[in-house]
């Protein structure tokens, strides 16, 4: 997620093309900002596992897609061994416990983060949808390629 906020969508968009000319091109965050688009999303809290300089730049582009971060909470880790190893246990009452006051929804950044299994208990937890970055990428692409059925367990988005 922070990698593509980092190079740029239309860049990744372009490299990817190149190879396969006019096919659909996704990334974490283009996929984040569609869902928050369908779910009516303007102001979020946000979650990363990342270091204060990543942190920044997310928060940089979401003000430029004039999404209103109301607060954010962080890990501080640096390495993706790091961010993987994380058990999903402990980060469930991590975002649990967050100030998600005030905002539309919880976004939770990070591809190596093992946010997936443990969306919908959060949810239920904070009663207010909560995104991950693999989550919508999956929503995106599944829905890309017609998929319309609803996929239980994993987060009112997928249920959409």
């Amino acid at each position: 997620t922070s990698g593509t906020i980092a190079i740029g969508e239309d860049k990744i968009k372009a490299k990817i093309q190149l190879v396969k000319p006019e096919c659909y091109v996704t990334t974490p965050i283009t996929s984040a900002i569609k869902a928050f688009k369908l779910m009516g999303v303007k102001k979020i809290s946000v979650f990363t596992p990342y270091p204060e300089s990543v942190n920044t730049t997310i928060y940089e582009y979401f003000s430029k897609k004039k999404i209103d971060v109301l607060s954010f909470g962080t890990f501080n880790l640096n390495l993706d061994s790091e961010f993987a190893n994380i058990d999903p246990k402990y980060l469930s009452e991590t975002l649990t416990k967050l100030d998600v006051s005030g905002a539309d929804a919880l976004f939770v950044s990070c591809t190596a983060l093992p946010a997936l299994e443990i969306l919908e208990e959060v949810e239920k937890k904070i009663n207010k949808p909560v995104f991950s970055s693999n989550q919508t990428l999956i929503w995106d692409t599944i829905r890309s390629v017609g998929y319309k059925s609803p996929v239980e367990g994993y987060g009112k988005l997928l249920r959409k």
